[in-house]
């Protein structure tokens, strides 16, 4: 029985987990407590066809549209087509989706979508409800001894060794990264074949304020997006993209790192979600002077795409010297019950959805780019998997549409756990041991004595994240992208001795500065405007291509402890 590690517990990686329960040895890895994700925090549903007047073609077309034209249409095909089971299927796990008056599934309807066909439980508490239903699972297992779970637990580092002569292909950019870990940003198409050159033999960790490795057959990441990168973000205190970034370190291809999508209506000041259902379900915008805006910009008013909206604000905000835009919900019928979750939220910050204008801003939400991967999951290393929102596997293109982000986890979480139960049933020869020497080094340089830089030029969280909000948020320019490679290319610290309960923070903030290169550099190198990646200086979007940007270079990096030395 082969040991397959999962980290992570949104709906992706607590897919992948159930469906391999049993058929081999599965641990799960999780940062906080199982289930802390930004799964659960998910209001807005999740989109399938599952009824007659919908059509997959018709979901098909919208995501592509959404995409504008930089969505992957055979991982689209796979999303839409697949969905509808995995939906049947966690209704089964006992998620108990909203109901109309008939008994059928209620269908809300949502920005870019032509048709009703986004599910909800609890009303807006859709993610909650899948998440209670899939930990309660996860738990049942861990206590059948079938699978083993670790929370608490944060991902440091992947540990790989070089691959055999009979190692699979798996996906790959148009560049690998090659000599210094982050020397290169590969890009290019994520789904082309390309022979693998390395293969993951583990992981390393800290958990309880200990560095510890972990071996695995398999390691699939689930760790979700970065939001933690932004000033303003919709997203959990743990989303710092530690899957992300230590995947990069050990040299796997990423794409489309420039397309970050901004939620169009978080709470101002805040950052807390008021889901696109409320606009599907009549909610209007208004500037700060009460003027329904959104139709003097696109025919679908406010159910246009969320880059389209969140442009749109942020424009409109700067035109009214940074005042906020306003969701105006009075109107719509019975909002507080179709709603509870948020309006409960807006209460607690003193407002009432059903009487005030309710103040909002664009805040970052959902990371489009991510790892490469085929529609199964694989990398280009061997062993690797990449499911949900830190991979990118063409579904999203430049701009996601609504509700398919846990339809994403879902299916493509299946879909890697079977690939990985096939391909331990199929393999013949030895798994490459993994690399003790590099592992002793990675030990020695994580260990409790582990040195972070002076304060005199560590980048601290909160100016890391304001650098991010101004060159790398709603509207970016050359310039300031520019300024954000120059701040982060800044040469190696002194060194100091730090307590143990400064390392996870520490690594945090190294694995966004770590990713804020990537798209800042990705962000330059496409020279238009399209989906969530808007130039100023470059206001037009150019004649599509297949071919992404070439791969840029970005300053040598070492270590992790090198990395976490300059925040």
């Amino acid at each position: 029985m082969s040991h397959v590690l999962i980290i992570g517990s949104g709906i992706a990686g607590l897919t992948t987990a159930l469906r391999l329960a049993g058929r081999h040895e599965v641990t799960v890895v999780t940062k906080d407590g199982v289930g802390e994700s930004n799964t659960a925090m998910a209001q807005g549903g999740i989109a399938g066809v599952l009824a007659a007047d919908d059509t997959v073609e018709a979901h098909v077309a919208d995501t592509l549209v959404a995409g504008t034209g930089l969505g992957d249409e055979a991982a689209v095909r796979v999303l839409c087509t697949e969905g509808p089971d995995r939906i049947l299927e966690l209704a089964a796990a006992g998620v108990d989706f909203d109901r109309d008056r008939t008994g059928e599934w209620s269908r809300g309807l949502e920005g870019a979508h032509s048709i009703p066909r986004i599910l909800h439980a609890g009303g807006d508490a859709t993610g909650k409800a899948i998440i209670e239903a899939l930990t309660n699972a996860l738990r049942a297992a861990v206590a059948a001894g079938r699978v083993r779970l670790l929370e608490h637990t944060m991902l440091l580092d992947l540990v790989t060794a070089p691959t055999g002569p009979s190692e699979a292909t798996g996906p790959a950019g148009s560049a690998v990264p090659t000599g210094p870990a982050g020397s290169v940003v590969p890009t290019g198409p994520a789904r082309s074949p390309a022979r693998h050159t390395s293969r993951c033999t583990g992981v390393s960790l800290l958990r309880n304020g200990v560095h510890e490795f972990l071996a695995a057959d398999a390691v699939i990441l689930a760790t979700g997006g970065a939001g933690q990168l932004y000033a303003h973000t919709t997203n959990p205190e743990g989303a710092t993209g530690d899957g992300l970034a230590a995947a990069i370190r050990a040299g796997t291809a990423v794409s489309d790192m420039e397309f970050y999508q901004f939620h169009p209506t978080a709470l101002a000041g805040s950052g807390f979600l008021i889901s696109e259902a409320v606009r599907g379900a009549g909610a209007l915008l208004l500037d700060a002077n009460g003027h329904r805006f959104m139709p003097d910009i696109d025919r679908r008013g406010e159910l246009a795409p969320r880059d389209v909206v969140a442009l749109a604000i942020h424009r409109r905000m700067a035109e009214q010297n940074g005042l906020p835009c306003y969701l105006d919900a009075r109107s719509v019928p019975e909002v507080v019950t179709h709603f509870p979750s948020i309006a409960r939220g807006l209460a607690a910050h003193g407002f009432d959805l059903a009487a005030d204008l309710i103040p909002v801003t664009p805040a970052a939400h959902y990371f489009m780019g991510g790892i490469n991967t085929d529609l199964d999951g694989r990398t280009n290393i061997a062993g690797l998997f990449a499911v949900g929102e830190v991979a990118c596997s063409g579904v999203h293109g430049a701009n996601r549409l609504a509700s398919n982000s846990l339809l994403e986890g879902a299916v493509f979480g299946a879909r890697a756990a079977e690939a990985i139960a096939t391909e331990f049933e199929t393999r013949t020869g030895p798994i490459p041991e993994p690399s003790r020497a590099s592992h002793s080094a990675t030990a020695a340089s994580l260990s409790l004595s582990t040195k972070l830089g002076s304060s005199s030029n560590r980048i601290s969280r909160e100016e890391l994240q304001e650098l991010a909000w101004t060159h790398l948020g709603v509207e970016r320019e050359g310039h300031g992208l520019r300024t954000v490679l120059d701040r982060l290319g800044e040469g190696r610290p002194l060194v100091t001795d730090v307590e143990p309960a400064e390392l996870r923070e520490g690594f945090e903030t190294s694995n966004l500065a770590h990713i804020a290169r990537y798209i800042a550099a990705q962000a330059l190198a496409r020279q238009e405007s399209r989906g969530a990646h808007t130039r100023t200086d470059f206001p037009t979007s150019g004649a599509l291509s297949t071919r992404r940007p070439e791969s840029v270079d970005l300053m040598s990096t070492s270590s992790l402890l090198q990395e976490a030395a300059s925040c």
